[in-house]
């Protein structure tokens, strides 16, 4: 669980902010999806990953991110298109209080494969012992 902030280039013609894979990201980028148009006070993620790891970034509005390795639970705000949050495997994740303008970006280290989801809580601190 690390939060890193990206350098903003650009000029007087608008902003750009280039993140590479094995550079900026830690791990080779396999997959990246989206979420946007969230629905009031619903949760996104909750669950974990038993290899994924993910790079999340608000690339619009914003949003709170509770990661929960099983001895901390932190929660961070994502609320600038500079900065990003990884989530590393077996760390469980708790998407909540979007804007409605809210363009979420994740990055993954693996192409999706259920197995790979961990999405009971309880499971996944019995994972932990």
């Amino acid at each position: 669980m690390s939060i890193a902030e990206h350098r903003v280039l650009g000029d007087h013609r608008g902003q750009l902010i280039a993140i590479e894979g094995g550079r900026d990201v830690p791990f080779e980028i396999k997959r990246v999806f989206y979420i946007y148009g969230t629905q009031p006070n619903t949760p996104r993620g909750q669950h974990a990953h038993h290899k994924t790891r993910q790079y999340l970034i608000a690339v619009n509005g914003s949003c709170n991110v509770t990661l929960d390795d099983g001895k901390q639970r932190i929660t961070y705000s994502l609320n600038k298109p500079n900065i990003g949050l990884l989530q590393e495997p077996l760390v469980w994740g708790d998407l909540h209080d979007f804007s409605p303008d809210c363009v979420l970006v994740v990055l993954a280290s693996e192409h999706y494969e259920e197995g790979d989801y961990i999405r009971d809580y309880a499971h996944f601190q019995e994972i932990l012992k």
